[in-house]
Parts: structure tokens; C-alpha cells; sequence
């Protein structure tokens, strides 16, 4: 009722100053952990759920404290400043309870009622941080999240912001498995809106992170490996350009790596740590890539020999270690580019690649083709000796049959797959160029009927396989030369966009009477530039508007060119034609 009197506004501010000093102890009361709740065990342990009408209870009171804590932020600082100082003062063990949603609700508030804490933001902090070594877990456990959502609000220059990464860090290492889940998050928040200025507690973050590595109970190592992938995104060039740091970092990753057997679940949040640091560093990854590329191949290989039966691999068969692995590898090339050939070049990925764009479970070929296409785009040489099946595969997926809604990602990876080797190895698509404009034809023309990733890079692909194939495009251009133009229209400008229009010119060159009733859609893609960088293409877009010019006669287009939208004309004009 308060909570919907509230929305409504029909409580006057005066008059919930009257009430607030009533309501508030009642609802602290509710949110408070009673006595006989499950989720309190013998020595303070915590359970794994609380009991449904705890939870029910605390969540009604957080709830109602959040919503209250933006209509009525300051008055509600004013009621809630002398609970707290009396209440969290205290130490003993029968209040603990009480003390415990206090610091709950200070989280709950914390966005809302941040403007009016501000001034009194160092004495609150003061407040909560001894709380981080309090005798009850619970207590532990509610200080590092509610302590992370007023930190990113201290200067991180300011001695407060120290304690608090300092008291996370500690509580790492807590001896409690739900506190050191906690701080692993709140600490992960801290770093994501910290970001670069972060930087000089670098060193000392890697210690802690590294040493909970070591010692972090196994249900709680995702949130490591959390804090693990979150620093090289907000440190990167400190990480990179500090001596030691990745090293620290990386050896205890393989160490742990080590330790796990090939069929350990725990690989899955590990390779995702690996894939963070690998997209930070780049090529500067490298030093480090041989050692984990070949781990990441070894359990490929397990993979596939349990498929065949458990007594080949000694491990039960499971997909998702082939989905993180072709991640992994994904990522791998891309930050690498060309010196993944070091690595891949003595290994049977390639043959391996072949079988799982062919897999039967589309997550696994969704996959495959993406690292198909990073492959293409940084080492096509590599892909050459199995081109001509690569192909083949890759477009049996845009057929009818396949452009389902369960195969639209393996639909699309595949359709990218084909465009970025088209640009690499150009003619040698020719054998495929047919088949694929018809189905890419045919997957335009379904315009909104599949997702925006497909249609797009529909059309890129078409492009480039018309920039390099114009003759075998130019003739059937006139049965989806609209949808195309209009999905051109809505690419941003960009290398893809560009290597699309040279593909669209070409094809209208050679076959201006085949899109002669569609002019006015090309004109319109052709405006969607912001600029076209590349003088060449600036001189064939220019060619292409002539064509129509000439087919229209001087005095028709400039009728049609006045007819036009101001915006497009402003951006036409700039060919002079």
C-alpha cells in the first residue's frame, strides 16, 4: 500500500516526514534475518538459499526502501543517519541481526540516496569498513557489496577509495565461501567503473587476485576468474607495458590450467580469462599463445574421441568444450592476425575445422564458421589446401533448407565465412558464386522475415562477391536489387560498406539496364554515405549516377534529382554528375 501510494504520489512530503521515522525501523525489522531462518547454520555458516519467507520478506523491504530512496532520498538520510550510528556502533552478538540489514538497506539506498550521503560520504565509509572483519559471515558477506556501491562514488585519488580496494582484496582470501564470493563481485564493480585509474594499485591487485586463485573454494572460482578477465579490459596498456605483470598473471592461469584435467568444467571460465587477455594484448599476447593453444587443441581432440565412446577418451563427450575452445581460437586469430601461423601451421586444425562446420549441433557450426571467417580474414593461406570445401560447406548453409530460425547464426557466420574469403583469394570463389547470389538473393528478399545480422552481412557478402565476380552477378541483380540497397542503405560507413558498393558498381556497369526501373533505391544507398574515404570508389559512385543520368535523358534527371529528399540531393551533389 505505501509502496503504491508512494508511485502515485498521494503522500505529501510533510506528510511522510511524520511517518518515515515509524516505518523505517519496521521495515529494517522485516528485512532482518530471524532466528529460526534456514540460511543460518551452526557456526555462522551460510545456506545455500534463504528460506522462501525470508526472501520474500527482504526482497518486499528492498524493494520499497529502493523505490523510497528516489522520492524521497533526503528526508530518508535524515531518519536513517542516527540508526545507523547507533546501531552499527555496536558489536555485540545479539544485535548482529539488526546490524546486518542495516548495512543491506545502505546498499539497497545507495543510488538514490548517493547526492545527500555525498557530504558524509568519508564517515559512512568509516562506519561500514570495520564491518568488513566482523565476526558474522552475514555481516562480511552484505559490508563488500554495499561498501562497492558507494565506492565507485569515492575520488580514486582519495585515501578512502584505498581502504575499501584494500578491504576487498582482503576479503578475497575470507575463510568464508560466501564472503569471498561477495568480494570477488563487489570488487569486479569497483573495477569497472574505476577503470584506468586503477592503474596504480595494479601490482597490489595482482597479488590478492592471484593469491585467491590459488585458494578460492571451487564453487566461487568463476568470480575469480570474473576479476581475472576484468582487469586486462580496464589496465590494458599498464598490463602490457609494466614488466612482470602478465607474466604474474599469465603463469598462474597456466599453473591452475595445468592442474585441470581435460574434461574439467572449470576449463570453461579459464578459456574465457585466456580470450580476455588475448583481445587486451593483441600480437603482444603471443609469447604466451603456444602453450595454450596447444592445451585448448589437446581438449579438441579429447572431444572428438569421446564422441566416438567414453573408453577412447576416458571423459564423457560434451560440446560446450568444443563451443569455448573454437571461442578461444576465434579470438585467438583475431588478436594475433597473421602470427597465428606460427601455431597453426604444424597443428590439424584445419581438418578438425572441416568437421565441426559440419557437426551436427548448430551451436558447435556457428562457431566453427566464425573461425572460419577470422581465419579467412587474417591467414587465408592457411584455409587454401581444403578452399574448395571450406567453400562448398560453408554455402550449403545459405540454402532454403538450412535458413531456419534454429541455424540462423550458423546461416550467418557461414555467409560471413564466404565474404571474407572472397576478398582474399577472389576468383577462387568463382565455382560457388552462383549458388550463393541466389541464395543471398533469395535470403534479401525475405526483408524482414530474418534478424539484422544475417540481412547485413547478406548484403556485404553479395558485394564482394559481385566486386570480384561482376559477370556472374550482374545478370540476376534485377530480382533483389532492392532489398539489397536498402540493407546497403543502413551499413555504417566502413571498410564492409565499401567493399559492397565497389561490388554494387561493378555489377550496375556492366548491367545498367537490368536495374533501370530501380535507380531511385540506388541513389538512396549511395546517399546513406556519411563520406566515402576512398577516392576510387568515390570515382566509380560517380560512374554508376551518369549511367542513370544518361539512361534518363539531362532534363528527366534533374526532374528527378529536384523531386528528392533535401538530405539525399545535399549528399548526391557531392559527385557533381
Amino acid at each position: 500500500m505505501i509502496l503504491n501510494l508512494c508511485r502515485r504520489r498521494q503522500l505529501q512530503v510533510e506528510e511522510f516526514k511524520e511517518l518515515l521515522p515509524h516505518l523505517i525501523p519496521r521495515f529494517l525489522s522485516v528485512m532482518a534475518y530471524k532466528d529460526n531462518d534456514v540460511s543460518l547454520l551452526e557456526n555462522n555458516e551460510v545456506h545455500d538459499a534463504d528460506s522462501s519467507n525470508v526472501r520474500s520478506l527482504r526482497k518486499g523491504g528492498a524493494k520499497t526502501f529502493h523505490m523510497l530512496s528516489h522520492v524521497f532520498g533526503n528526508i530518508m538520510v535524515q531518519t536513517l543517519t542516527p540508526i545507523i550510528v547507533t546501531k552499527l556502533s555496536r558489536s555485540d552478538d545479539e544485535t548482529w541481526k539488526e546490524r546486518e540489514a542495516i548495512v543491506f538497506a545502505l546498499g539497497i539506498i545507495a543510488e538514490g540516496c548517493v547526492p545527500y550521503f555525498y557530504p558524509h560520504l568519508p564517515e559512512l565509509v568509516a562506519i561500514l569498513l570495520p564491518l568488513l572483519d566482523d565476526k558474522f559471515p552475514l555481516i562480511r558477506r552484505i559490508s563488500c557489496w554495499t561498501l562497492s556501491r558507494y565506492g565507485i562514488y569515492l575520488p580514486k585519488s582519495y585515501e578512502q577509495f584505498k581502504k575499501v580496494l584494500a578491504g576487498l582484496l582482503r576479503k578475497l582470501l575470507d575463510n568464508n565461501k560466501r564472503v569471498e564470493k561477495a568480494a570477488c563481485s563487489a570488487f569486479t564493480t569497483l573495477v569497472k567503473d574505476a577503470g584506468v585509474d586503477l592503474v596504480k594499485y595494479l601490482e597490489v591487485m595482482l597479488e590478492h587476485i592471484i593469491c585467491a586463485f590459488g585458494t578460492s573454494k571451487r564453487e566461487n572460482i568463476g568470480i575469480v576468474y570474473a576479476a581475472i578477465k576484468t582487469l586486462p579490459m580496464v589496465v590494458r596498456e599498464e598490463l602490457i607495458t609494466k614488466p612482470g605483470y602478465l607474466e604474474i598473471m599469465i603463469s598462474s592461469l597456466v599453473a591452475k590450467w595445468e592442474q585441470l584435467s581435460k574434461s574439467d568444467k572449470d576449463l570453461y571460465p579459464m578459456s574465457e580469462c585466456f580470450i580476455s587477455i588475448s583481445q587486451a594484448l593483441g600480437v603482444r599476447f603471443a609469447p604466451f599463445a603456444l602453450h595454450v593453444f596447444h592445451r585448448c587443441m589437446d581438449i579438441i581432440q579429447i572431444q572428438q574421441l569421446a564422441k566416438v565412446g567414453f573408453a577412447l577418451a576416458g571423459a564423457q563427450y560434451d560440446k560446450e568444450f568444443i563451443i569455448h575452445s573454437l571461442d578461444f581460437l576465434y579470438d585467438l586469430a583475431g588478436g594475433l592476425k597473421s602470427e597465428i601461423e606460427s601455431l597453426v601451421s604444424q597443428s590439424n586444425l584445419r581438418d578438425m575445422l572441416i568437421k565441426y562446420c559440419m557437426d551436427e549441433a548448430a551451436d558447435v557450426r556457428e562457431k566453427a564458421f566464425a573461425l572460419m571467417a577470422a581465419l579467412a580474414r587474417v591467414l587465408p593461406v592457411y584455409l587454401q589446401p581444403r578452399l574448395r570445401e571450406f567453400l562448398e560447406i560453408a554455402s550449403q548453409q545459405l540454402i532454403r533448407e538450412n535458413v531456419i530460425r534454429e541455424n540462423l547464426y550458423v546461416t550467418t557466420n557461414a555467409c560471413w565465412a564466404i565474404g571474407e574469403l572472397a576478398v582474399k583469394v577472389r576468383e577462387e570463389v568463382s565455382p560457388i558464386v552462383e549458388n550463393v547470389v541466389s541464395s543471398l538473393g533469395w535470403i534479401l528478399r525475405l526483408g524482414e522475415g530474418v534478424n539484422k545480422a544475417l540481412g547485413e552481412i547478406s548484403a556485404i557478402t553479395l558485394g564482394r562477391l559481385a566486386w570480384i565476380r561482376p559477370d556472374l552477378v550482374a545478370p540476376r541483380m534485377e530480382h533483389f536489387v532492392k532489398p539489397w540497397c536498402k540493407k546497403l542503405s543502413k551499413l555504417y560507413d566502413g571498410t564492409k560498406k565499401e567493399d559492397a558498393f565497389r561490388g554494387l558498381c561493378a555489377a550496375v556497369k556492366l548491367n545498367p539496364s537490368g536495374v533501370a526501373y530501380s535507380g531511385h533505391f540506388i541513389c538512396e544507398a549511395i546517399a546513406s554515405w556519411h563520406e566515402i574515404k576512398s577516392e576510387d570508389l568515390q570515382k566509380e559512385v560517380s560512374q554508376v549516377l551518369n549511367v542513370f543520368k544518361n539512361m534518363l535523358g539531362r532534363s528527366s534527371w534533374e526532374k528527378y534529382i529536384s523531386s528528392l529528399d533535401p538530405l539525399v540531393k545535399e549528399r548526391l551533389a557531392r559527385y557533381k554528375v
